[in-house]
Order: structure tokens, then sequence, then C-alpha cells
């Protein structure tokens, strides 16, 4: 199926979206000559994750897969008998170790006999988690969450049910082919050029083809809310988000404005200049509330949460969040906007410094 193309503006950021509503779900949209975008079903309240056909002569290279479980696998059929009957798949290109993106490959590199793209620290991630999906529950993880300030309970739900997707896989193969920045990656008649970032996930690819305009941006640069950027267990004193802010800008710097932005979640859009110095902005604000809350009184990451996130979470929810207030907690210390603060339950808090 596909969808006439509308023009649409966000007075906001001066976005343009050349489609206004999305395909179908398992349906696609031609989103310029020879790129279907399609959408996949996710069980969670970011209800879809994009993924893109791209023209490669006898077949069709393809960008991310949606995740692993069954639902996703049984919506990959019509795709299978009808898309894919006549022109299979010549390659998948995972941008990043998240289910929601790398999930199917072992489904479907079970059907077609192709390499699979990624970056080595993505691959290798997302390995780790298949093998030993039982860590995700280890000591260290509930240290993470208790010495930050979350309670018992709640980070019991957090280890068990919230870390619950990261297991929605079909399984990797035990080779690859590895991608770095740099690299040119040549789909049919065009040349990509990899782009890698960091902060929403350690080396997510992207891919510009500068002669067309085209930028497949994963989830780096979203139209309408901000990815996830998370600290994690294994790196307790990380800062993603000074990874990820260096990220954007180095886009903007690097990625011409005037590219069609195809993302992984939400709608393509025109306005990516505009779009990245929004996302600057809302983590800017965020990192302001962190501040002021912690000039009232010393902090943890636990009781930060709602300043920054006022609605009620679920574990899946409450995971993200907690980890992205750390993120930015991190981020200030190493700016010098907060500093440790030591009590007596050695709880990690932090204070506003002065100024």
């Amino acid at each position: 199926m596909q969808v006439k193309p509308q023009l649409q503006r966000t007075p906001s950021a001066g976005l343009i979206f050349p489609h206004s509503v999305p395909p179908a779900f398992g349906s696609s949209t031609e989103v310029a000559p020879g790129i279907l975008w399609v959408r996949l079903a996710l069980p969670f309240r970011l209800d879809h994750v994009n993924i893109y056909f791209i023209d490669d002569g006898a077949g069709w290279a393809l960008l991310d897969t949606g995740l692993g479980d069954a639902a996703t696998q049984l919506a990959w059929q019509p795709l299978l008998e009808g898309l894919l009957r006549q022109r299979p798949l010549t390659r998948i290109i995972a941008t990043h170790f998240h289910p929601d993106h790398v999930g199917a490959a072992g489904f479907l590199l079970r059907r077609f006999d192709v390499p699979l793209y990624m970056a080595a620290t993505e691959y290798l991630q997302s390995l780790n988690i298949h093998l030993d999906p039982g860590a995700l529950e280890a000591e260290h993880y509930r240290r993470f969450y208790l010495e930050h300030g979350l309670d018992v309970e709640t980070t019991q739900r957090v280890v068990t049910s919230g870390h619950a997707y990261l297991k929605l896989t079909s399984g990797l193969p035990p080779t690859y082919h590895r991608v770095v920045a740099g690299d040119v990656l040549r789909i049919g008649g065009r040349a990509f050029e990899v782009l890698t970032g960091g902060g929403h996930s350690p080396e997510q690819v992207m891919l510009v083809c500068r002669a067309d305009k085209l930028f497949l941006c994963a989830d780096q640069v979203l139209a309408k809310i901000s990815p996830n950027v998370s600290v994690v267990a294994v790196d307790p004193e990380g800062d993603p988000l000074g990874y990820y802010l260096r990220s954007l800008n180095a886009l903007k710097t690097d990625v011409s404005g005037d590219v069609l932005v195809l993302p992984g979640h939400n709608l393509p859009f025109y306005g990516l200049h505009a779009r990245i110095d929004e996302l600057i902005a809302h983590h800017r604000a965020r990192c302001d509330l962190i501040r002021d809350a912690c000039r009232a009184a010393p902090r943890s990451a636990a009781e930060l949460v709602p300043f920054v996130f006022s609605l009620k979470l679920d574990p899946h929810q409450m995971g993200f969040a907690f980890s992205e207030v750390l993120a930015h907690v991190n981020f200030m210390l190493r700016q010098g906007e907060l500093k440790p603060f030591a009590g007596a339950d050695r709880i990690g808090r932090v204070v506003a410094t002065e100024g």
C-alpha cells in the first residue's frame, strides 16, 4: 500500500513531513525512489518501529528488523509472501543492539542466507544479551539501582519485568560483517557513507547518501521524541549524555540540513538542524530541572525521577527513566554543575554547586 505524500509543518521545530500519516502496520510506502518504509508494531507505549527496504539490484537491503517475538514474526509473513517473494533480501543492516531494531535478525537469516552488517560494539552487546540473558538480573544490576536510591521492591521489578524486552530476540549469526564510521556501502546504485553515534546506544550506525540527500539516522534524531539516553549498570559512571550531545553537534556539522531524515520511530521529515537544536535544548532543560531540585536538597537519581518524569511509570518505563536521569546527573557532575554528597546511608546523592 502506498500513501500519497502530503506536506505538514510543525511550528515548534519548523519540520516538514512529506508523509502526514505512516503506512499501515506491515505495508509499505515509497519515501524516496527505491526506498520503502515499513512500520512494525511494538508492545510498548512507543508502539512502532520503522524499518526500510533499499533497492539493491536483484533484491532489497533491509535496515533494521523489528522485534524477535512471535507477533512480529507473524507480521513479517505478508512481506515474505509479497514484497520479498520475487526480490529477496540481499543483506540486513542492523543499526544498533536494541531488540526492536535487531530482534528479528535470526528469524530472517534462517530464511535468507545473507550477511548481517553491524558495528562491532552493537553486535557484541546484542550477542552478550542473547547468550546470557540471566545476567540482566545479576547482583551488579541490583546494586546499580539500589546504590542510587531505588527501593528494593521497585529494583526487583525493574531487573525482572523491566528488562524483559531485552530478551525479545530471535538470535544472531555466529559471524557478521563489521561496519565502522567512514565506510561506504554501495547499495544498488547509491553510495551510503556510514556514520556512527553514541548516547542512545554505544555505536549506532547511520547511513547518509549525500548525492540524493537521504539520511537514515536510526534513533539518533527523532521528530517528536528524544531517544532514551541511559547510563548502564556495567558502566555506572559513564557519560552517555555527553556522547549524545557531541554526536548531535557532529551531525549538524557533517550532514546537510536539507536531507530527508528517515528515522527509526516517528515520521520521516525535513529540518535536521532545527530538530538537533531542539533536542539539545530539551536536554539542557532537563539539566536545569535537576539543578533546581538539587539546590533545595541533596537528591539521588531515584529521588530526581519525579522532577523529570511526571507520569506514573511501569517497571519497563522506570528502568529507562532512572537510567536517563542518572545520565544527566553524570553529565552535570563532569560539567561541574553538581557535586557528590556523602550521606550516612551511603546512597549516591548530589547537590548543586554554587553559581
